[in-house]
């Protein structure tokens, strides 16, 4: 496979914000065959890197939904968007710059104590489970306007998760495992989805 041209048709696949907010690597010695990092607030490049000789042995399908799947998670993770726990991280960050001006230590404590407790909820929220199906179902509706079916769609996603995992060697890991049990729903192969107080954790 020529890893310019893959990337290349690759770019044509992903949505224009996955194109702008991305940036497709060649990286033959990984030993996995997508990778990218958890993308943190600070950082503002989101490399996807790719093992192209274990890329190759992907259908095109199972490589395009792998490869909306993974921008669609990259570009799924929003640390600025206004909710509850936003206001109160700013609430607590205020309140403790306003404290330290006037030396109260037990109103900095506090202040910092409440950022930290909404900090983690928004933390918690973008590494839950339900994130990681909002990516998949996201990476759906871009495969249909790429002329591809729903269940085709989440058909081929799912046996890219299956086909990744025996290139790499190793089995299924708890996340991918209910990643294809909402696959299997979704693709209309079983009636049973994935539970809402599973998708909370």
């Amino acid at each position: 496979m020529n890893p310019d041209f893959e990337m290349r048709r690759l770019l044509d696949v992903m949505p224009a914000s996955g194109r702008m907010a991305t940036k497709l690597v060649s990286k033959p010695e990984q030993r996995v065959v997508v990778d990218s990092t958890f993308p943190m607030p600070w950082v503002s490049d989101r490399p996807i890197w790719i093992n192209f000789d274990l890329w190759d042995r992907l259908s095109r399908p199972q490589r395009d939904l792998l490869i909306l799947r993974t921008v669609s998670w990259l570009t799924g993770v929003k640390w600025f968007r206004p909710s509850l726990y936003q206001g109160v991280v700013l609430a607590g960050v205020v309140g403790g710059i306003v404290e330290l001006v006037q030396g109260d230590p037990v109103g900095i404590i506090a202040a910092s104590g409440l950022t930290a407790i909404a900090g983690a909820q928004i933390w918690r929220a973008n590494r839950s489970t339900q994130t990681e199906l909002d990516a998949d179902e996201a990476a759906l509706r871009v495969a249909q306007r790429r002329g591809y079916e729903e269940p085709e769609a989440a058909r081929h996603l799912l046996s890219a998760i299956e086909a990744v995992a025996e290139i790499e060697g190793r089995s299924l890991n708890f996340i991918e495992l209910l990643r294809s049990q909402n696959l299997r729903s979704l693709a209309g192969v079983s009636p049973v989805g994935v539970p809402d107080r599973v998708r909370q954790n």
